[in-house]
């Protein structure tokens, strides 16, 4: 039995099927697949602009950078995507 976290502690992370697949295409090679949640990585940005998801392409190996929008974010953060806060300058 896990012992529970006590509240302030930090996050608490949250459980995610293991079979969780994200359909992806790749822009270069056209390619349709699907990828594991530890196959892309999200990043969040303070614009639209600086938040995407990334991955690369397993047929041709080239490296996929797309826009990601609030659906996206919701399905790739529920579906245990790592997940990047990226912070503006001070």
């Amino acid at each position: 039995m896990r012992p529970t976290p006590r509240s302030g502690t930090g996050p608490v992370p949250v459980p995610v099927p293991a079979a969780v697949r994200f359909r992806a295409a790749c822009p270069d090679c056209r390619g349709r697949f699907e990828l594991a949640a530890a196959a892309l990585r999200l990043a969040i940005g303070a614009t639209r602009r600086t938040t995407f998801y990334t991955f690369t392409c397993p047929e041709c190996g080239a490296s996929v950078r797309k826009p990601a929008g609030e659906r996206i974010i919701e399905l790739l953060t529920g579906g245990g995507v790592r997940t990047l806060r990226l912070h503006t300058a001070l």
